[in-house]
């Protein structure tokens, strides 16, 4: 499959893709809600509930615009390098984790989101710089 038909196909499953495929595939965190498909000898990570999906979604971006000084950017609007990418979704995964019950694995993505906005209501009312702080603590990439 040549790299034009790859995008082709990625771009039409778009609107399934995880927002946290990175996490995901590297192992970082587990979603009970994602199927994981082989496109042109890569993996595509599709999430099987829209609802979800849209949580998810949420939080991405209150986790993007969140960590703007932890990652050291001005312009959140930019794509980031892999290294911030998943410092980004997988530290922010675990400072969420972290902030709810001080542990820093993430069991189930779905089960981390259920608990997060049973504690707090709205995925806007998460106390976002102890999930910073968190995620600096206790996130360690591969090197």
């Amino acid at each position: 499959m040549d790299e034009s038909a790859y995008k082709q196909t990625r771009s039409s499953w778009s609107e399934r893709i995880c927002p946290f495929e990175k996490t995901v595939l590297a192992k970082c965190v587990y979603c009970s809600r994602v199927d994981k498909h082989n496109l042109a000898e890569r993996e595509v990570v599709l999430c099987q509930d829209a609802a979800h999906r849209a949580r998810c979604i949420s939080l991405y971006g209150l986790l993007r615009s969140n960590f703007t000084f932890a990652l050291g950017v001005t312009h959140i609007d930019e794509p980031l390098p892999h290294a911030q990418e998943m410092r980004l979704q997988c530290g922010g995964l675990i400072g969420v984790q972290y902030v709810l019950d001080g542990s820093e694995e993430v069991s189930d993505v779905v089960h981390l989101l259920d608990s997060a906005q049973q504690r707090y209501g709205e995925l806007e009312q998460l106390p976002y710089r102890e999930i910073v702080a968190a995620a600096k603590a206790h996130y360690h990439y591969r090197r």
